[in-house]
Formats: C-alpha cells, sequence, structure tokens
C-alpha cells in the first residue's frame, strides 16, 4: 500500500491497475516508446501510477528538480526536447510563458485543473478496460528516464538511465538493506519511493516541501514516522539534522525506525550519534550510501561503525570514510587531472592512502549525459574502442583514497579544491578541522582570486545560531580561535583568511552541498579589499 500523510491512499493492486490504465491512456493520446516526456507532478498518489505507466509502455520520463532556479530549468527542458509534457497547472503556467523553450511539446496533459490552455485531464488519461497489455517489449540498454543531476558544480546535466541501470540499482539495495513486505518505507526524496516500492515495500510520503527538506516540520515527520509504523526512511541530512534536533529538545524517541539512511552530502558525526543514541530503538542503524545522480549507490557505510572509530580520522582532517564498494561495483583512485582522459591507460591509478580522482565502474553506471558529448568526453573513460558497448569508467567528480581495507574515504570535489601553488587543499578535510569549534554549524574552503593554481585559501563560517559575530571584538577573538585550530593541524597550516557569513547557499536536492562557487566569488571581492 502507498499512503500519503493527508490520508489518501492506494494499494499495490491498485496501483498496478491504474498504472496500466495510465498506460493506455497515454498510448491513447500519441506517447509513443522512447518519447521524451517531461514529468512535474507533486510527489504523491499520482506521480507515482504516472511514473511506472510511462515506464510501461517504453516512454522516457524526464526528471528535474522544480526548485532549481528559473533559467537552469528551462536550460533542462531546452536541452531535452520533450515531446509530451505532463504536469500541474503551475508547471503549465510556466510552459505558456516560456513556451519558447517548450516548443517541441506536442502531447499535453494537466495534473489538477486545466484551465484555458487545452490539452488533456487526468481523467482524460485513465483508460480502464481490458484491451491487453500495454506492456513494452524493452530492454536493458533501452533508455528508460532522463534524470538531471542538481547542477551544484556547474550547469545540471541530463543522466540517461537505461532500464538495466535501474534494475541493477534495485537490486544492490535490496541486497543490502535486506528489506522485506514487512517494512514500510517513508521517503524524504519522492523518486526513492520509486525502488522501494519496486522492492515490495509500501510507501507513506510525509507532508513536507522536497525542494526544502531543511525547513521540513518535524513533527509532520514525527507523526507520519510513528503513526504509520515506517520501519525505513531516506532522506537528505538536512532534513534528519532538522528533525533529530527537535526530537532531542523534547525527548521525542522513534521506537519503530530501524534504518534511516542519508545521503546527499557528507553525514556529520553528531547527527549519527543524535539518531542512533537518543532517537532511534537498540539495533536500529544509520547508513551513508555514497555516489551521484549518474551511479548511486557506489559505496555504503553504517552510523555505528563510523562512530567506533572513523569520526574521529574525520574530525582530524582524514575525510569521511564512505564505506566499501556496494555489490558489483569497482573503484579506483587516479591522478587528478582537469582535462579529458579517453582511455584507462592513460589515467595513473593510485596507491592506497594517496588522494587522487574517484573512477567507478559497475552495473548501476550510466554510460552518458543527454545530448552533451563534450561532458560525456569529459566524465567517461574507456578500455577498449568500443564506446558503445565495451566497458568504461566514470569519473564522478571527487576526490579521496583508498585505505588499505578498501574502503573509500572521501575528501570533496575535485573543481572545489584549493590549488595555492605549493599544495593542494580538499575542502572536506579542511572544513572538518574548524566545523570542531563549539560555535561553528558549517565551514566552507574556497580559493580567492583567479589564477586556478595561484589561489588563496579562505574559511569562510556559517556559525551556530546566535553566535554571529556582531562587533569587532567578537569577531577577531573568533577568528583568533580559528585560527589555533589551524596552526595545530598539518592539514589547515597555510590556512590564515577567515570570514563569516550567516547562510550558506545550497543545492535545491538536498539544502546540504554547499554551492562553493558563489562563496568564492563573494570571498575574493572580500579578501581583495
Amino acid at each position: 500500500m502507498t499512503v500519503r500523510a493527508t490520508g489518501e491512499s492506494i494499494t499495490f493492486a491498485a496501483l498496478a491497475s491504474h498504472s496500466c490504465a495510465y498506460a493506455h491512456g497515454f498510448r491513447r493520446i500519441g506517447v509513443e516508446p522512447g518519447m521524451r516526456t517531461v514529468l512535474m507532478v507533486r510527489p504523491g498518489i499520482d506521480f507515482l501510477p504516472l511514473a511506472f505507466a510511462l515506464f510501461r509502455i517504453g516512454a522516457v520520463p524526464v526528471l528535474i528538480d522544480p526548485g532549481m532556479s528559473r533559467s537552469n530549468l528551462l536550460g533542462c527542458v531546452s536541452q531535452v526536447r520533450p515531446a509530451a509534457f505532463v504536469g500541474i497547472p503551475l508547471a503549465h503556467l510556466v510552459r505558456l510563458v516560456f513556451r519558447r523553450y517548450f516548443r517541441t511539446v506536442r502531447i499535453n496533459v494537466t495534473i489538477g485543473c486545466k484551465f484555458l490552455w487545452g490539452g488533456y485531464s487526468l481523467d482524460d488519461l485513465f483508460v480502464d478496460n481490458d484491451s491487453g497489455n500495454p506492456t513494452a517489449a524493452t530492454t536493458a540498454q533501452d533508455l528508460a528516464a532522463i534524470i538531471f543531476t542538481t547542477g551544484s558544480t556547474g550547469l545540471p546535466k541530463g543522466v540517461m538511465y537505461t532500464h538495466g541501470m535501474f534494475d541493477a540499482q534495485r537490486r544492490i539495495l535490496q541486497e543490502i538493506f535486506d528489506v522485506t513486505a514487512d517494512d514500510i518505507d517513508m521517503p524524504g526524496f519522492a523518486l526513492f519511493a520509486l525502488f522501494t516500492l519496486a522492492m515490495g515495500m509500501p510507501v507513506v510520503i510525509p507532508e513536507m516541501n522536497p525542494t526544502r527538506p531543511a525547513d521540513v516540520a518535524p513533527e509532520n515527520i514525527i507523526s507520519t514516522v510513528n503513526n504509520s509504523k515506517v520501519t525505513f526512511s531516506f532522506g537528505s541530512p538536512a532534513l534528519w539534522n532538522t528533525v533529530s534536533a527537535h526530537c532531542l529538545k523534547g525527548g521525542i524517541r522513534l521506537p519503530g525506525l530501524r534504518r534511516v539512511i542519508m545521503a546527499g552530502a557528507p553525514v556529520a558525526a553528531y547527527l549519527h550519534e543524535r539518531l542512533l543514541r537518543h532517537i532511534l530503538p537498540e539495533g536500529a542503524d544509520t547508513y551513508t550510501p555514497y555516489g551521484a545522480t549518474e551511479c548511486l549507490p557506489v559505496t555504503m557505510n553504517r552510523g555505528s561503525k563510523i562512530l567506533a572509530g572513523a569520526a574521529a580520522m574525520t574530525a582530524a582532517g582524514r575525510g569521511v570514510c564512505v564505506g566499501l564498494p556496494v555489490p558489483g561495483v569497482r573503484l579506483q583512485i587516479m591522478r587528478i587531472s582537469d582535462g579529458i582522459v579517453p582511455w584507462l591507460q592513460d589515467a595513473e591509478i593510485l596507491p592506497p592512502g594517496e588522494v587522487g580522482e574517484i573512477i567507478v565502474q559497475g552495473p548501476n553506471v550510466s554510460r552518458r549525459y543527454f545530448d552533451l558529448p563534450e561532458q560525456t568526453a569529459l566524465h567517461k573513460i574507456y578500455e577498449t574502442d568500443d564506446r558503445v558497448n565495451g566497458p568504461f569508467w566514470h569519473r564522478i567528480g571527487d576526490v579521496g583514497y583508498l585505505d588499505d581495507a578498501g574502503q573509500l574515504w572521501f575528501c570533496g570535489r575535485s573543481v572545489h579544491r584549493v590549488e595555492t601553488g605549493d599544495e593542494s587543499l580538499y575542502t572536506v578535510c579542511c572544513e572538518a578541522i574548524f566545523n570542531n569549534h563549539t560555535n561553528v554549524f558549517r565551514s566552507a574552503l574556497v580559493g580567492a582570486g583567479n589564477e586556478r593554481y595561484r589561489q588563496i585559501p579562505v574559511i569562510i563560517i556559517e556559525p551556530q545560531p546566535d553566535h554571529f559575530p556582531v562587533t569587532d571584538e567578537g569577531r577577531d577573538r573568533f577568528n583568533q580561535e580559528l585560527l589555533e585550530l589551524g596552526q595545530a593541524s598539518d592539514v589547515t597550516r597555510s590556512i590564515r583568511h577567515f570570514l563569516f557569513n550567516k547562510s550558506f547557499p545550497v543545492d535545491i536536492r538536498h539544502n546540504a552541498k554547499i554551492f562553493r562557487e558563489q562563496l568564492a566569488i563573494w570571498a575574493t571581492e572580500k579578501v581583495r579589499h
């Protein structure tokens, strides 16, 4: 059964029936196998059968974060050139106002009131008849969906998902978490419901704004978890930071929740500690899958294991331990390069302990981006001349290292590393040192200056609430304390510039990835003056 916190519900049988009915409807209005179809529907009872209906007929749903900037959203639509558009009224209003970006769209479906723009309604799409099975004959290599990245380090890219990729992801997740039909999922990120439903797990959709997980009303999440007997939940660390702080303050426990999966950004040790020692029941655990839109998951770690040892190394600037590779996935670390590395033989593979660029191979890894050959060339490394079917590696764009046990330690994004001319500084490693200060909520390492390989390292601090320095004396004292922290570690000894920012710009999907490019521009102006 799939349930929304508002009380609406649909059984697995009804979900299958609705999916089949919508599939017939899509076929009737002209949606064909391979047709790119933008799906802009709020998470809920309508989204799930519509998505499965498009998969069923072999159409290609295009999934774009609705909360991304208008220019990025329109750029995504223009890039993918959809033939069909399924959306809520607000999405159709955007389509009409910016119609030149939607000029390839010839089939429109409105979920809600149709107003004056014509097209089809959800009722028009529902064809409940016995006209046969509308399922298309697809192969593992056929395109199943186009899912856009958040654009946290540049323009969003359309990742081409095949049916084989989706199936590999489902199998990996089922093996890792060993879920059964007795589990109940509460997805803080709507797309994850597609996987848990495919694993036979009932889903409860919480009342929240999916574009602002950090601002979730914790009471809604707590009541949904406890009233619906939720055992499993995937969400941003920003969501669980808000919920856990509320639980800690009120002495609230979540006695039935046994698995909390957090992804999208490094998870602070205090968040694992809050959940495992104060909120979740004995025997429960937190999980931190590591990966990217192009390849998820790549590795997996547990909060209990992190608190047992890795957290202390993270606090000392050694990076974040994201665990061992998941079944079927291979990892290597290569010497960092800012250019194209076309062949594996051109990559210098590094031994354990050396920081480099993370590359990954596996059945859940996307082979290319949609209509972005330059980005595909930059992010893929091939083993043979066969770039269509041959083995390849994906450059995640992150830096890290493998330890002697084969565990991956994440050190940050490659484009975010600061090159001073004398050394390379990595964001996650350096920031951890300053995050040890009790009045620091989070920090961001950026490079000031316009010369890529001669940057001035700057740490920007977002203080804890009520600890922003408002006087010169307070700022000087905070600066001195940060400087002493930095000087005590070999990782950060060269950092001598500190700035304070009340609220970092973050990504829409997880509210956790810091837009360091924006902060670097701001820091360059500050340091210059």
